[in-house]
């Protein structure tokens, strides 16, 4: 790898019909004018459909039961405490550490569940999860340069719910300065592996979406946004050599939000999930021991197992039984109001997961129908509800397109690291 060398750019979110729509429209042109030499190719993701387990997926190019990264939320189950998990957390070996132990030099960027950063040959920043911009980055004298060219780990998501506008320039000029950094350190710095991961596309669609379909206020926003990327991506390709190898990808694709549908609730009103009733305040800390299980986002849903969970009382020979129980509720769940399922498929783990880390995992994984957003809140009255985000992840509909790389036989973000990069 020393030469030629591997830059991989990931466009966190956006999906491959996007593309195809926006290059038709003229948006683009240098994504487009590559894309048309190279691509792109429509990929699957992972599930769930999580920006951190998919781009730690692609990372090891493992499954979740390999790394064991299952979810943005998990949960110890004795004693019952919840966690965000961090790259501590990962049990699989990453391509910038296997790079690293081979003397390659690597540089990377704000890809999700790199916090705590960890010791590379070379930079590492961390992505979202790090609130501290003095705690972002391997080795810790590179937080100095980040701050002198005032970089921003992460936009505001709050701060959409109170100014978009405001929050749509936060976007753009967190991308800007992501680039501007790293065309320096294309220029000054040596490396092999290069990666670099814009979230900002991310957190417009979840908050843009409906601006994006109806062509609302922010239409021209987003247009102007996605134009910016693009001149970006074309001084980017500019910089690297015609040997070098270029790869871009998104993790899952985006569609519009009927509703979020609060799981929890759901599964209380179905007798499932129980609370004692003298509670002030619910939370699924205090869930009920007579409950056959809870949920966690998005889907995941845990059997109440005795001898695993702290309140557990489902005995192992009735374990079974209920998963069956409980998948055929969940396949037909519906909507009140449209009388649509909510439900897409429903997955025992070990149908889509294997490994080491497999009894980590949720024992049920629920895959809702497009526009149904999976929650896990408690002591919400409502099943279906609407709040500022408008947009979701979606399994099928992510891209990814290589410039001097073959991704002819990539099906989905697992097999790119092997398949596609051959790391």
């Amino acid at each position: 790898m020393n030469n030629p060398r591997t830059f991989v750019l990931g466009i966190d979110g956006v999906p491959y019909t996007f593309l195809k729509d926006v290059f038709n429209k003229g948006w683009m042109p240098a994504l487009s004018k590559l894309s048309q030499e190279h691509g792109p190719k429509r990929m699957n993701s992972v599930y769930p459909t999580v920006s951190s387990v998919a781009w730690t997926t692609y990372s090891t190019g493992k499954n979740p039961a390999e790394h064991g990264i299952f979810g943005f939320m998990d949960r110890s189950p004795s004693p019952f405490n919840l966690k965000i998990p961090t790259a501590i957390d990962r049990k699989a070996e990453t391509i910038w550490h296997k790079l690293s132990s081979e003397g390659k030099r690597v540089i990377v960027i704000n890809v999700p569940l790199t916090y705590p950063p960890e010791e590379v040959n070379g930079i590492l920043v961390s992505g979202f999860l790090c609130t501290d911009i003095d705690k972002s980055s391997y080795p810790e004298t590179f937080n100095n340069f980040l701050k002198s060219k005032g970089y921003i780990i992460d936009p505001d998501a709050w701060l959409a719910r109170e100014s978009k506008k405001k929050f749509m320039k936060q976007l753009q000029k967190a991308m800007v300065k992501r680039f501007e950094i790293t065309f320096e350190l294309i220029d000054k710095e040596m490396w092999d592996y290069f990666q670099l991961h814009v979230m900002e596309t991310d957190r417009l669609f979840h908050f843009f979406w409906d601006d994006l379909e109806n062509e609302g206020d922010f239409y021209l926003d987003i247009k102007s946004l996605f134009n910016k990327l693009d001149d970006l991506i074309a001084q980017l390709h500019k910089r690297l050599s015609e040997d070098d190898r270029l790869l871009i990808l998104s993790d899952h694709g985006f569609c519009g939000i009927e509703a979020d549908v609060q799981l929890n609730t759901w599964l209380e009103e179905e007798g499932l999930l129980k609370f004692e009733s003298s509670l002030a305040e619910k939370t699924l800390v205090n869930y009920y021991k007579d409950s056959l299980c809870y949920s966690l986002i998005p889907g995941r849903i845990y059997v109440n197992l005795k001898g695993r969970e702290e309140k557990g009382t489902v005995r192992k020979e009735d374990y079974d039984k209920i998963r069956e129980e409980i998948k055929q509720r969940l396949l037909e769940f519906k909507d009140p109001d449209t009388h649509n399922k909510v439900i897409d498929r429903v997955f025992f783990r070990e149908e889509i997961y294997n490994g080491p880390y497999l009894e980590n995992a949720a024992d049920i994984i629920a895959h809702p129908v497009k526009g149904y957003d999976l929650k896990a809140r408690v002591g919400i009255n409502d099943i279906f509800v609407r709040s500022d985000i408008n947009g979701m992840h979606t399994y099928d509909d992510a891209f990814i397109c290589g410039v001097n790389l073959d991704t002819s036989s990539v099906k989905s973000i697992q097999d790119v690291r092997f398949k596609c990069l051959g790391i």
